[in-house]
């Protein structure tokens, strides 16, 4: 897809199944079993089976290779399996890539996947604890020397500068967090079901990193999420209504590294949610008022403002204000805030409910559903539709 002309990928395939695990803080095992479960699971939902899988597609993060995962599922041969890079910026480019691969007729039935024990196991949130030599260890090098060693500490320099800008306090992050655990609080399959928060809570939570309280940080989550994406010729005949693959983008902005663009001119915004931003409205032929349901990712608060301005819901500055009046239904689910952190996959299977009908916190006549993947990243973004 080129980031100035619209491509042709929209309305060729849809999402025809979701499956996922438990949520939880400890699993109780492998990773790889977390993945087959929710791969199993999505091939019931959708109401194909191991035989009709021919394409796999998940994070180069995930330690479970598609061949791997297919011999635990049963699936056969494969014609296409493929990774993509960046952490969360990976989960909406892995329909992407299974809606490219079902365009260009290399598969017929392919997989997307995650899963990982991020509670129990590798805890991002510790931070870096190890860098083998690489290009990308490199450009840490010029941030860890000085207490930058987590994803809160990197993201806590952009939102200090986004609150000095734009005059704001760091009440307006809270709004973000607020609004997740409301919707968690009502989701059974939520870790932070029937928690909800207050403005007052979120003031009270302890600092991570100023301006970054704990409620402004996502959870840490063990589980598995699998989506399976087919042509939308095919999805019609399978039990639910296909959530259509209206759009779908991938997007790096100049001088982008992974959470720690500091040299940039500006540090209040996202450039590249801006590139696939857009793409997806030039592809989609839509604006954000056509946009019924907004997921975006959440791993911390200031990015989800920062994503709605990108997006152009409202201007600079202005997304606390847009989120505090609930113009746009937002992580419906509660977000990796309040239900799960799965690497915003959990978040696109949401988007499908949504539109299907069956979200706990069903929006009514829900048509078209924006899905953002990890910010501070090389990133990714959906739009999803009912068809017609």
């Amino acid at each position: 897809m080129s980031t100035r002309a619209r491509d042709r990928l929209g309305g060729l395939a849809a999402i025809a199944g979701i499956g996922a695990t438990e949520f939880s803080k400890d699993s109780g095992r492998s990773e790889l079993r977390l993945a087959a479960e929710a791969v199993r699971a999505a091939l019931d939902d959708a109401g194909l089976t191991a035989a009709d899988v021919d394409g796999m597609v998940t994070f180069t993060m995930d330690t479970s290779p598609e061949i791997t995962v297919a011999q635990a599922c049963g699936i056969g041969e494969l014609s296409f399996f493929s990774r993509v890079h960046y952490g969360g910026g990976a989960a909406c480019a892995t329909v992407q890539q299974a809606a490219l691969a079902i365009a260009a007729g290399v598969a017929e039935v392919v997989v997307c996947y995650r899963a990982f024990n991020e509670r129990s196991g590798r805890r991002f949130g510790s931070g870096v604890q190890h860098r083998e030599p690489s290009a990308e260890g490199a450009a840490l090098g010029w941030s860890l020397p000085f207490g930058l060693l987590t994803p809160a500490s990197w993201v806590a320099m952009a939102a200090q500068r986004y609150l000095h800008t734009h005059g704001l306090t760091p009440e307006a992050f809270g709004q973000v967090a607020v609004t997740g655990r409301g919707y968690a609080a009502t989701n059974p399959a939520a870790w932070f079901h029937g928690r909800p928060i207050t403005l007052a809570d979120h003031a009270a939570s302890r600092w991570i990193v100023e301006p970054l309280r704990l409620l402004d940080c996502c959870q840490e989550t063990d589980g598995g999420q699998a989506i399976v994406v087919t042509s939308l010729a095919r999805a019609r005949d399978l039990p639910h209504r296909p959530a259509v693959v209206a759009a779908a983008a991938q997007g790096a902005g100049r001088a982008q590294e992974q959470m720690t663009s500091f040299y940039r001119d500006d540090l209040t915004g996202l450039p590249e949610m801006n590139v696939v931003a857009r793409q997806l409205w030039r592809t989609s032929d839509l604006t954000p008022e056509d946009i019924d349901v907004a997921i975006l990712y959440d791993h911390f608060t200031p990015f989800v403002l920062m994503q709605l301005e990108e997006f152009g819901f409202c201007g600079k500055g202005e997304a606390a204000d847009f989120v505090r009046a609930a113009r746009l239904p937002l992580n419906t689910h509660g977000g990796q805030l309040g239900e799960a952190y799965l690497h915003g996959m959990n978040g696109i299977a949401e988007a499908v409910r949504q539109l299907r009908g069956t979200a706990v916190n069903q929006v009514a006549e829900a048509g078209r559903v924006l899905v953002t993947a990890g910010t501070g990243v090389p990133t990714s973004g959906l739009v999803l539709s009912v068809e017609g």
